[in-house]
């Protein structure tokens, strides 16, 4: 199956169809590019070729060659821009493909559109590997980065700095989930460490209890560490993660003084998982997003009209050697 990724952008065509279509912009927001370059074409009716690189890291970039052609609907305000690209680069599993792309004026901004196909090198290994790795990938940063090309055109946020506060909220909410699994994981399941049982003990629960209550907060800290992983897009676990540490630095100030001057002490950790939870937090605000496009195309409308055009055209141009 091919490849469908739809978003709704408030803006006009014109800085849309600018931003997309001219090479220096378009490598800015696109995740799947790093370099685009037109070639000189002598006769404005012959398609755009260009030349497009990949960097794929340790010094290595794949490399491939493109073509596009654009239309235009008077009576409608359509355009359409149909491409077929192809690699010789031995490092490139994409051979060969073809693909679509759609700008059609709302009410509200522009509905941008895109259908793409392809075929792979490496034989049954290289399908399998599209199949279960490449192909979800791929669709996965065509969404991330349409939905960055939104923010850029309706927010000016520039593409670079949103890749930098993804990362950024990346690292941070990875780094307290490791955290948070950590210290429930193995001081408290895996060893019950006598330090642990101590500042249960020392905060007023019964020896009798300690121990249960010990597990109970070693579990709730692996569901939490496991819930910052997996509601990737929620907030509320940087500001909990604040509230959860400054809580449990007045408690070990009040009920266990002692530990406060220990080598490996709890403020030293809760201030580094605060400072953390302040960075999430602050670089979660407007960050790219692949849920916000639609991955599927509608059943009626515009949507649908452009993955039929845009199946039509990649399997014509996919079934002949460029």
């Amino acid at each position: 199956m091919g490849i469908y990724v739809e978003i709704r952008i408030r803006g006009t065509i014109a800085e849309l169809v600018r931003r997309t279509q001219t090479p220096d912009l378009h490598a800015r927001w696109d995740l799947r590019f790093t370099d685009i370059e037109y070639l000189p074409r002598p006769d404005e009716d012959e398609p755009q070729r260009f030349l497009y690189a990949t960097r794929i890291g340790f010094g290595l970039a794949v490399r491939g060659t493109g073509e596009t052609v654009g239309r235009h609907d008077a009576d409608t305000g359509e355009q359409t821009s149909a491409l077929k690209f192809y690699s010789d680069d031995a490092h490139s599993l994409i051979r060969q493909g073809a693909g679509y792309w759609r700008y059609v004026p709302t009410d509200d901004g522009v509905l941008f559109i895109t259908y793409y196909d392809y075929r792979v090198r490496f034989g049954v290994l290289g399908r399998a590997f599209d199949a279960l790795v490449f192909r979800p990938l791929l669709g996965w940063a065509t969404a991330w980065s349409f939905d960055r090309l939104r923010l850029w055109i309706e927010k000016g946020i520039d593409p670079a700095l949103s890749l930098q506060r993804s990362l950024t909220h990346a690292i941070a909410r990875a780094g307290l989930a490791c955290v948070w699994l950590y210290q429930g994981i193995v001081p408290k399941l895996l060893a019950a460490h006598v330090d642990e049982l101590a500042l249960i003990q020392e905060a007023g629960i019964s020896d009798r209890l300690a121990s249960l209550a010990l597990q109970a907060l070693g579990w709730s800290e692996v569901f939490f560490g496991i819930a910052m992983l997996c509601c990737f897009r929620q907030r509320w676990h940087f500001v909990l993660t604040l509230l959860l540490v400054g809580l449990a630095t007045a408690d070990v100030a009040l009920n266990s003084p002692r530990f406060l001057s220990a080598a490996f002490n709890p403020v030293s950790l809760n201030v580094l998982m605060a400072t953390l939870a302040l960075i999430g937090w602050n670089a979660s605000r407007d960050l790219p997003s692949p849920n916000r496009c639609r991955r599927t195309p509608a059943k009626r409308g515009v949507s649908r009209k452009g993955a039929e055009d845009a199946k039509e055209v990649t399997e014509k141009k996919c079934t002949s050697n460029p």
